[in-house]
């Protein structure tokens, strides 16, 4: 073997995936095809449940060090188009407001880390820096695509070629962890197909043009048939204050369908707008369409300005045999909700642990058909939501009339309406805490669901903390100041709130070289709101078992939770 786990891809899932192997002692090979990290805006927001990961993996505050500042909130604002009026807006605290009222509260209730306002333009070079520097157990390897792959028996042979070169080489590894993204090479050898919802069809289903009323019989501004497909326009500009005209905002969002999203509160933005039935893009001026939409001419140096599509798909299986994908390989979600990269933490994280549970003996294959039978009803459901926030966003569109832009009395009654419609509607894509942390593996064939009490209802726009199996780990601290989370190893951990004789488990453990730590914790709030006396708690932070005595079971409970 020339390594233990080969990763193509090198976008931030498989960077990643990286990290956790790195953290369970695994050495790994990663290959990227581009010869340096992206240069496309992506994703500008990370939730708090993927900042509760990258504080496992160590490497939140380096990413907080390149975010935007901690004490800039996270303001989503509807607006006629910048520069004219205000409709509605929903304002959320800053991260540092956030960790202060997490710890008030300190009901679990909360991520353990607040979301960050960071583009992926900079969360790579940051994670492919720590690799590189930080972690002994990765070879990092940029320029290098994988062409195709043989699985046998004892492991998978992939040749991959250089980008410049054109050299061809042979590795050999125990598995492959495919994060090419939606063009995988894995998805398309393992001929494993999408189960995909049709954007368009999300269009018609709200039926946009019969419903625009007298709306569509004005010359609506920016305002045309939409057909699915999205053009976007990087830019920098020096006139912040502008784009400041309502406050630090994150997003400016506008009836007419566009979206400016501040990526660093400086001088660099993104807009988002839908593009017209048939509208050629070659003949769009990236500049003029930006003025039109923003409703002003401005100084600005467009970076980067394009069409593309967004998908809502899953794919059907998420690996066979010693090939599994993570993150885009497996799903594709609109921009709405942020469950596109956010959701990809979670499965690197989830096939990370995995793997290496696998390798070096912990644990067994099966373990491999557990991730698919948990992150895959996850990627479902926030593919669903991302949907319905289209939806969301569609129905805002219906409200459009012209005279918004108006600087009349008509024009004030209009965008009244408008913003009281858009109030009604809420702003649950950025208010899904529950979706982002809340969810609960509820099929997992090593999750021991032996515990007769139900667990409470997911909903999307809470977490009901609690500790039934399946579940996230709550996140409290403790009267000394410090967090459960962070006591927590990096493999499985056997919390014990009161004196249990734990004797036979550990021998077992021990016995069968399994990784198992002990975390006395004597805080009565902490086990109230963890509910049991004992939670076993995998590197991941879900629980696997839970119980009030020591099991007379220890060695079942332990096979069935490692997959043997």
């Amino acid at each position: 073997m020339d390594t233990q786990i080969l990763i193509a891809g090198g976008g931030p899932v498989g960077l990643m995936v990286a990290l956790e192997l790195n953290k369970q002692g695994v050495n790994a090979i990663l290959i990227e095809k581009n010869p340096t990290t992206t240069k496309h805006p992506k994703m500008d927001i990370t939730n708090g449940r993927s900042m509760e990961l990258f504080r496992r993996w160590g490497v939140a505050k380096k990413l907080r060090d390149v975010a935007v500042s901690q004490d800039h909130g996270f303001s989503v604002i509807w607006a006629s188009n910048v520069a004219g009026h205000e409709l509605a807006r929903f304002d959320y605290p800053t991260p540092n407001e956030y960790r202060s009222a997490a710890k008030a509260a300190n009901d679990g209730s909360r991520t353990l880390e607040p979301a960050m306002r960071v583009s992926q333009i900079l969360i790579e070079p940051c994670l492919k820096d720590h690799l590189e520097s930080d972690c002994p157990n990765i070879d990092v390897r940029f320029g290098w695509k994988l062409k195709s792959f043989a699985q046998d028996e004892k492991g998978v042979t992939a040749t991959i070629k250089h980008y410049k070169s054109g050299e061809v080489q042979l590795i050999r590894s125990l598995y492959l962890a495919g994060c090419e993204g939606a063009g995988s090479i894995c998805r398309k050898q393992l001929k494993i197909r999408y189960d995909e919802v049709d954007v368009f069809g999300l269009i018609k289903k709200v039926n946009i043009f019969s419903l625009l009323g007298h709306a569509l019989r004005e010359k609506s501004r920016g305002q045309s048939q939409p057909d699915g497909r999205v053009y976007m326009i990087h830019f920098t500009s020096p006139e912040l204050d502008f784009f400041e005209r309502y406050g630090h905002a994150w997003h400016i969002q506008s009836p007419n369908g566009s979206t400016v999203i501040s990526q660093n509160d400086k001088d660099t933005w993104t807009m988002h707008v839908p593009l017209g039935k048939g509208e050629d893009v070659s003949k769009i001026d990236p500049k003029q369409k930006l003025f039109e939409m923003i409703g002003k001419e401005f100084e600005c140096t467009v970076n980067i300005a394009n069409a593309w599509t967004p998908r809502l798909s899953v794919i059907d299986k998420f690996g066979e045999g010693r090939v599994w994908m993570a993150g885009d390989a497996v799903r594709q979600v609109t921009p709405a909700g942020g469950y596109g990269m956010n959701t990809g933490v979670g499965d690197a994280m989830a096939i990370g642990w995995t793997l290496a549970a696998v390798v070096q003996g912990w644990g067994t294959p099966k373990l491999l058909d557990a991730y698919e039978a948990e992150r895959r009803p996850v990627a479902i459901r926030n593919r669903d939501a991302s949907g319905e926030h289209v939806l969301v966003r569609l129905k805002v569109n219906i409200a459009m009339r012209n005279a918004m832009y108006d600087h009349n009395t008509k024009g004030e009654k209009v965008r009244k309406k408008i913003g009281e419609t858009i109030l009604n509607l809420g702003n649950l894509e950025n208010e899904a805490i529950g979706i982002e942390a809340g969810y609960r593996y509820n099929n997992s064939p090593t999750i021991c669901y032996q515990d007769a009490d139900s667990p409470p209802d997911f909903e999307w726009d809470k977490i009901n903390p609690n500790t039934s199996p399946g579940s996230r780990v709550p996140a409290i601290w403790l009267e000394d100041g410090r967090a459960i989370q962070d006591l927590l190893s990096d493999q499985f951990t056997l919390i014990r709130f009161s004196d249990i004789d734990i004797t036979a488990l550990k021998e077992v453990a021990e016995k069968r070289k399994i990784p198992l730590a002990i975390l006395d914790i004597r805080d009565t709030h902490a086990a109230e709101i963890y509910e049991k006396n004992l939670v076993l708690v995998r590197p991941d932070l879900h629980v696997a078992w839970r119980g009030d005595t020591a099991p007379n079971n220890g060695e079942e409970i332990l096979n069935k939770v490692l997959g043997y």
